[in-house]
């Protein structure tokens, strides 16, 4: 290395935006293999503990930086990710890498072939490392799994307290600083709600932006994939990097970047989530609204009924359970019989896709996408809560009736966001009374994922990011 020493990248690793890590390794002042390096012992130092990882491929991970270093000394022209370590959900296949999809057996090998968002990713030169734990069949909020233990969220060193789900070790594999992208899936927030309680960015694209193929299906109705990051320029990049639309994460910033915050507005809409969120998370999501009208953001309500209605219709409609138990019936049936209890529960009472109750569950979920330009009509920016939840011990879930409770008021702020088919960023702005992190929610109109994004990062640059603001986990 020439103007970076090899320990001051390491502590100074989780506050480089991967804009700058990928410039750093195309102009050689670090090799793909130190900052493999850097990231892998970062693994040994917190992995055991954290445990956010199903399957860590070490040496693949070694073998694939030494062959991002030869291709650019060879003069291969490199992509936006080359040489970036990445974490990837234990639902997207990896080509070599088993899946398990958060279940007690491996998948057939038919999953173990890179999804179509890993494939866009390594050919833009990134390096998955290795399969982050995940709910079983990504069917859960809170993030546990009792068939291989649930990652220890970072911001907790005494207590082991549920780090999310259902995308359960994403969130953690980036305070971890052994990736710097988690990828993740999204039916009713599980990139948001890991993302929010684990202090890092989600971003739930609309749906059928990205196609999902390669990744084991919870809803086809309300599947997303995406991806967590440290920050909403992160999350730029990658949007930028891979969306058709675009395909150059530089440009895509600098279109986005020049956004003044004073010519944002953002709307409150009033609804029960803002009922039922207790003060001391609420009251860190108001200063963060304080901060910005000092900045300058302009703030408007709007009625938010239809958000109660959708959050309703998404707990009682079984869309997601009805999906899930037809994709195992006809796909993987002997797993059926092996499921654990907190997921198989659900399943079991899920109807099939032939009887009427789904159809009409179905066209409620249309209809109410059809009418949800209505909450907008004061602003094209809604801000919620991510959670309304302090992550809760994990040993206190071992009780089914907490853990259906936990679940669903989990699912509460971001599930109904999923149902009326918008895009969602959530993004870190404090600590509640338990030192856990707290994240508002920006929602946009379906489709408009750029302004989304554009909104994000004036408010991020705005307030900071989340290193910035919340600090450092005391487990990271």
């Amino acid at each position: 290395m020439t103007s970076w020493t090899y320990h001051a990248v390491m502590d100074d690793i989780l506050a480089q935006p991967i804009a700058r890590l990928a410039e750093a390794i195309r102009r050689k002042t670090v090799s793909a293999v130190e900052l493999m390096e850097i990231a892998l012992s970062r693994h040994a130092m917190h992995g055991d503990r954290l445990n956010a990882y199903k399957f860590l491929d070490v040496e693949g991970a070694i073998r694939a930086a030494r062959k991002a270093d030869e291709l650019l000394a060879h003069g291969v022209a490199p992509g936006p990710f080359h040489g970036i370590p990445i974490s990837v959900k234990d639902i997207y296949g990896v080509e070599g890498f088993p899946t398990f999809a958060g279940t007690a057996r491996q998948l057939p090998d038919a999953w173990s072939t890179d999804a179509w968002l890993v494939a866009q990713l390594r050919a833009r030169g990134a390096i998955p490392i290795g399969k982050t734990h995940t709910v079983e069949f990504a069917f859960g909020a809170v993030g546990i799994n009792p068939h291989w233990g649930t990652p220890w969220n970072p911001w907790d060193e005494k207590v082991h307290r549920i780090p999310g789900g259902s995308s359960s070790g994403a969130g953690v594999s980036l305070w971890e600083g052994s990736a710097f992208l988690a990828l993740g899936s999204d039916t009713g927030g599980s990139i948001r709600i890991p993302a929010a309680m684990t202090g890092t960015v989600g971003h739930k694209l609309t749906w059928g932006r990205w196609p999902v193929d390669g990744v084991v299906p919870l809803s086809s109705t309300l599947d997303s994939v995406g991806g967590l990051t440290r920050s909403v320029e992160d999350a730029a990049y990658l949007f930028g990097a891979v969306d058709p639309a675009w395909g150059d994460p530089e440009a895509f910033l600098a279109d986005i970047a020049t956004t003044e915050i004073t010519s944002l507005r953002i709307t409150l809409p009033s609804c029960l989530i803002w009922d039922d969120c207790p003060s001391d998370i609420s009251a860190q999501i108001y200063a963060a609204l304080h901060d910005l009208g000092t900045a300058g953001v302009h703030q408007t309500d709007v009625d938010g009924t239809l958000l109660d209605e959708a959050f309703d219709h998404y707990k009682r409609s079984g869309i997601a359970g009805a999906e899930c138990r037809d994709f195992l019936e006809q796909e993987l049936p002997e797993w059926l019989d092996i499921v654990h209890p907190t997921v198989g529960h659900r399943l079991e009472a899920a109807i099939p896709l032939s009887d009427r109750a789904y159809v009409s569950a179905v066209e409620e979920h249309h209809r109410l996408m059809s009418v949800a330009d209505q909450l907008f009509e004061s602003g094209p920016l809604l801000v919620l809560p991510s959670t309304i939840i302090t992550p809760p011990p994990v040993a206190e879930l071992e009780d089914m009736d907490f853990y259906l409770k936990t679940n669903i008021t989990a699912l509460r702020p971001t599930c109904c966001i999923s149902m009326l088919g918008l895009c969602a960023v959530t993004i870190p702005v404090g600590l509640d009374r338990a030192g856990m992190p707290v994240s508002l929610q920006l929602v946009a109109a379906a489709g408009a994922d750029e302004a989304l994004l554009t909104a994000a990062l004036a408010v991020e640059r705005a307030l900071g990011t989340a290193r910035e603001r919340l600090g450092t986990p005391p487990c990271a």
